[in-house]
């Protein structure tokens, strides 16, 4: 034991010798068990490994399969914002990147729906412009009835004569005025296929063209002629060659006419500033008259309509402020209830009526019952800034500007009481007074406001005509002093109200107008005008074209000349002359026709792009625009440096053939005046003709080659940049045409109803007059008694007498035995036929229309001249023919 515990390090030794041998054995056995199986081994490894392999993928495919929605979604986020990113560059950069543009400058395409969308903007413009003219007519017409309605009431008009204008009002009017000019082709019309009526009617689309996009014209011409007639020039040529306003282009061009006009007005014919409050300034008159038209009465409804609603629907509101009205009121009451006649006097001055302490009671409550309601009217106006149209607000910020500028020393609110007499009493004011007769509130046919209602709208329309003036009641108005300290706080809420009124954006930025509007102008401006109209306007223009461009070198004097003399209504129509007095010629005139507007000076072609930078700006740009979409390239150098390749080629040409098949099936009205660029040439051709433009341009200063024609680049973007909001405007000026034309529709169906209501009453009328057998009363009528139907001789001395003949030019009164009148009835009805005699001579006969005696007495006229030189009394005239003619 004790050797074995002496060799134990040795028995150790051993032992681990013999362990290392045993392991060493069995791994170098192992090793070449595994060599001499090694394809074995890799085997199982792959088949391990593509197990993994494919378990892994499984996993992963049906964690996408399960979440393929999410999936969707992050990739659509994720282009979204790399389209967004590169708008935002588009938008935003001043240098935007040739990549960025590139992948944008498709939307400067024309697509079937922006094709389709302007076919149906100018249907509509038409049917719009059509209605507003037809409503016109209506109104008129119906006006003329309410009037001679009113004579006959009053017995001062037979109803024969109502019964013929009632005849005039048809519903076939709409009709009338839609149907555009149809000329026979063969009987030399305006439209005619001939090279002189073509060559005539270019001449009037260059002149109607200059005369729309150059204010200034119009502007002066307005102011050669005297109020009325203007009024008249501008209630139907003016309105019809900016189509009524009824798009974004003709706004803006009618909005810089009246700005230019309101200048012009100012400047020469305004010497004090309160004569704009005093006077009746035309340019601001034709501004109120057309924003209070179909365009801008839907805004005052909007504003209006629920308070006026509410006062009305208020049976028990009774406002009275005159003493002598609530004394009166107050005595009849007493007298009412009692049954017993007041011992109070019934006429009294309103200091009488003030010392009776009832009076100032019901005073003391009318008044605070209208500061109540004037204060509802005050908060509907003073928040509606933004519902005013942007034509008031802007015409008001130019009529502040420019007074301000005319008067310096003006303060600002003598300038803005200026500013609220526009916006308030003239636009808004009638409205609360009548609001019947400006649409705010519907009525049935016949139907009226109430004496008390029409009494109530119209003290708060006074109480607020003093607070946006700042007008106090002083004098005569005495006992309202209690509301003058109402009405100083009031104005203040006027004056914010009108400061924010006149904040506005300028015409070009309002309607994003710039030297490239061109670029996304689809169709041409085309406009619907009468020939009356026609011939007006170019009569107007001969006669005072020297004050309207005194320059001998201005373009409106070359295309009057190439005009030449005005011609007559039948030669443009192509019908044969008529005599100076036939009806039918002043129908012939109402004709409408449509002229393309074009301009003569300044037509797009190779002679332009010598003289014309704007034009070779135009055209280079549109050759780069095609030449970048086929051909890849970081800055424009750099494209127009490389070969295009031929498969870069080859689209390109792919690409104009598509084009000229769509071109191919434009309607002629859509398309341009002429092709701005060459499509038949080469990618490669393109090329070149970009590289002799661009030097061109830089000869001029309008590119610059040292920064790559980057500036060239920066303008394609801005085009894009507007074509974009240009087809926003144009859908939403779709859908405002929509509300115009269905409120227009809306309008004529109650004309219409108003016209079935008047011709009812007209039928009681008849039916009346046939029960009591008075019917055959009437000239011409075969049942009438016979001194109805002969004619009637006076010696002028007799109708001197009489007081109907005042006197008699170059003829003394002892004279007038020898003068001789017979008046006589014609045919039609209404019509009578006045010789004149000297001594037994006929001298002249001259036709006298009952109904044009009645329209002189209508209007206050109370002398007439008969036959240039016999003065006659209007008034006892009328008396004479009603007591010889009518039975009256």
């Amino acid at each position: 034991m004790n050797f074995l515990k002496e060799q134990e390090p040795a028995v150790t030794s051993i032992q681990a010798h013999w362990r290392g041998f045993k392991q060493r054995k069995n791994f170098k056995d192992r090793k070449q068990y595994l060599n001499d199986h090694s394809e074995d081994a890799v085997k199982i490894q792959a088949m391990v490994r593509m197990h993994q392999a494919r378990k892994k993928y499984r996993d992963r495919l049906k964690y996408f399969r399960d979440h393929i929605k999410d999936i969707v979604k992050i990739q659509a986020f994720i282009r979204a914002n790399k389209a967004r990113d590169d708008y935002k560059t588009l938008i935003n950069a001043d240098d935007p990147p040739m990549a960025v543009v590139r992948k944008f400058v498709h939307l400067l395409d024309h697509s079937d729906q922006d094709f389709q969308e302007e076919l149906d903007l100018m249907k509509l413009r038409e049917e719009v412009i059509t209605n507003i003219r037809s409503n016109q007519q209506l109104e008129n017409d119906l006006n003329l009835m309410d009037i001679k309605i009113g004579l006959l009431v009053k017995n001062k008009i037979t109803l024969q004569e109502v019964v013929s204008h009632s005849k005039k009002l048809t519903k076939k009017n709409k009709g009338q005025l839609s149907n555009l000019m149809m000329m026979n082709k063969h009987k030399g019309g305006l439209k005619a296929l001939s090279k002189e009526k073509r060559d005539k009617l270019e001449a009037y689309q260059y002149l109607f063209y200059l005369l729309q996009t150059n204010p200034t014209y119009l502007a002066k011409l307005i102011f050669q002629m005297p109020q009325n007639k203007s009024t008249k020039f501008m209630d139907s040529v003016i309105f019809t060659l900016y189509n009524y306003a009824s798009n974004q282009r003709e706004e803006y061009l009618l909005l810089k006419l009246f700005k230019t006009a309101l200048q012009e007005e100012i400047k020469s014919k305004v010497d004090q500033i309160q004569e704009i409050v005093t006077g009746n300034p035309t340019v601001i008159k034709m501004v109120v008259s057309f924003n209070r038209g179909a365009r801008g009465q839907n805004a005052l409804r909007q504003i209006l309509a629920p308070v006026v609603k509410e006062i009305m629907d208020d049976k028990t509101l009774s406002i009275k402020t005159d003493p002598v009205d609530i004394y009166k009121s107050w005595v009849n009451q007493m007298e009412t209830q009692t049954g017993e006649a007041s011992k109070l006097p019934y006429d009294v001055t309103p200091e009488q009526a003030m010392s009776h302490e009832e009076v100032r009671t019901r005073l003391e409550a009318s008044i605070k019952h209208m500061r109540g309601v004037t204060d509802k009217f005050m908060s509907a106006i003073t928040v509606s800034v933004d519902k005013i149209p942007y034509g008031m607000r802007f015409i008001a910020k130019v009529l502040k500007d420019t007074l301000h500028e005319k008067f310096p020393d003006a303060t600002e609110d003598e300038l803005l009481k200026i500013v609220g007499n526009l916006l308030y009493y003239r636009y808004m004011n009638p409205a609360i007074v009548a609001p019947d007769a400006f649409d705010i509130i519907d009525l049935s046919a016949g139907g009226q406001l109430t004496t008390d209602q029409r009494r109530n709208l119209g003290s708060i329309a006074k109480m607020l005509q003093h607070a946006a003036s700042n007008k106090m009641f002083l004098g005569d108005n005495a006992h309202l002093n209690p509301i003058n300290e109402y009405l100083s706080s009031s104005y203040q809420k006027f004056r914010r109200f009108l400061l924010a009124a006149c904040d506005v954006p300028s015409l070009e930025e309002k309607f994003n107008v710039d030297q490239y509007s061109d670029l996304v102008t689809v169709s041409k401006p085309i406009i619907y005008i009468s020939i009356g109209e026609i011939i007006n306007t170019h009569t107007l223009l001969l006669d005072h074209q020297d004050a309207i461009a005194p320059e001998h070198n201005d373009p409106i004097h070359e295309l009057l000349e190439d005009l030449g003399e005005v011609p007559t209504i039948e030669s443009l129509i192509g019908e044969d002359p008529l005599p100076a007095g036939d009806p039918n010629k002043e129908m012939m005139g109402k004709t409408e026709v449509s002229l393309t507007l074009t301009n003569k000076f300044d037509v797009p072609g190779e002679a332009n792009t010598e003289v014309d930078a704007k034009t070779l700006l135009l055209n280079t740009k549109r050759l780069i625009v095609d030449v970048i979409r086929f051909q890849p390239g970081d800055t424009l150098t750099e494209i127009l440096e490389t070969a295009a390749a031929p498969e870069q080629e080859a689209e390109y040409q792919r690409a104009m053939q598509r084009r000229a098949i769509r071109d191919a099936k434009t309607p002629e009205k859509m398309k341009q005046a002429k092709p701005v660029v060459d499509d038949s040439l080469t990618l490669q051709g393109k090329k070149d003709k970009i590289k002799s433009s661009l030097q061109r341009l830089a000869e001029l200063g309008k590119v610059h080659p040292e920064n790559r024609y980057q500036d060239l680049i920066n303008d394609i973007a801005k085009d894009i940049r507007n074509q974009r909001r240009y087809r926003q405007r144009r859908k939403a000026e779709l859908v405002r045409l929509q509300q115009t034309n269905a409120a227009l529709n809306s309008k004529t169906s109650f004309y219409n109803v108003q016209i079935d209501y008047y011709n009812q009453y007209i039928k009681t009328c008849m039916d009346n007059l046939a029960s009591k057998g008075k019917v055959s009363k009437k000239p011409g009528d075969a049942k009438a008694k016979k001194s109805k139907q002969v004619s009637q001789k006076y010696t002028a001395a007799r109708l001197h007498e009489k007081g109907v003949l005042i006197e008699i030019e170059d003829l003394q009164t002892n004279q007038f035995k020898n003068v001789i009148f017979e008046i006589s009835p014609s045919e039609a009805v209404g019509v009578f036929d006045v010789k004149a005699k000297f001594m037994g001579v006929h001298l002249e006969t001259l036709m006298l229309e009952y109904q044009d005696l009645l329209q002189l007495q209508y209007e206050g006229v109370a002398v007439m001249k008969l036959f240039d030189r016999a003065t006659i009394n209007v008034n006892l005239l009328i008396f004479l023919l009603n007591k010889k003619f009518y039975g009256k």
